[in-house]
């Protein structure tokens, strides 16, 4: 009887061991950004990343695997239940693009100043970055002119076309609508031309705004790292 109850003993003091261990292992956990904004850095302490303000989390429990994946976020672009039609004369709503990391521009064709230098950023950060799940996003601003047709053309003309290239038509509301999200401006100065913000932005997979870069022909090495961890981040869940 004594051996049992001392076998029963020492049973429940190495439950409790292996449980103090464990709550012990949980509280030193180093901590990351869960979007590996700064790669593999680490933290011994909870706290805020710097670069895209998420709070860290322990290495172990990912936010982006715990996360529901239908939730949308209160601060996602996703919410908008705007209709967009593709130079591929498809029907969408943003939250369509949810999954991928996007980067986004608001341009129309017909434009001979800023545009094409807008283009060719884009098309420089597509290119640095090289990957095949980001999304680039090219929304015109002169929906009248630039119908699907016109926008499959310029795709064409600007080889920007396939599937990672997404070039959108909306209604003038929602183009409007979607401008103030990105806090482009833009304003018809004449039949024919627009002045407008020269903006890219950058979108995590959940539709939330973690970078913008403004000018023209400035260096993209800031905006090139952001996509690079977001993409590493989707792939690693993925």
């Amino acid at each position: 009887m004594r051996r049992n109850k001392l076998s029963f003993f020492l049973f429940l003091s190495f439950l409790f061991f292996i449980a103090s261990c464990h709550q012990e292992t949980h509280d030193t956990l180093p901590y990351q950004c869960p979007m590996k904004c700064e790669g593999e850095k680490i933290y011994s302490e909870k706290g805020t990343c710097p670069v895209c303000n998420m709070d860290t989390q322990p290495i172990e429990e990912k936010i982006l695997q715990s996360e529901n994946e239908d939730e949308i976020l209160e601060t996602s672009i996703f919410n908008l239940t705007s209709k967009w039609n593709t130079q591929n004369k498809e029907t969408i709503e943003l939250k369509d693009l949810k999954g991928d990391v996007l980067v986004i521009v608001m341009i129309y064709t017909s434009c001979k100043a800023a545009c094409p230098r807008l283009v060719a950023d884009m098309r420089n950060i597509y290119a640095s970055v090289n990957d095949k799940t980001t999304k680039y996003i090219l929304v015109s601003i002169d929906p009248e002119t630039d119908t699907p047709e016109r926008l499959k053309e310029f795709a064409i003309e600007n080889q920007m076309d396939n599937n990672q290239w997404v070039f959108l038509q909306g209604t003038v509301e929602d183009v409007r609508e979607f401008s103030n999200v990105l806090a482009v401006k833009y304003k018809r100065i004449s039949p024919l031309d627009f002045s407008h913000s020269n903006i890219i932005s950058v979108f995590d997979q959940q539709g939330v705004l973690v970078h913008q870069q403004e000018g023209l022909g400035v260096d993209n090495e800031e905006t090139i790292a952001e996509i690079m961890a977001l993409s590493k981040a989707v792939q690693e869940v993925n």
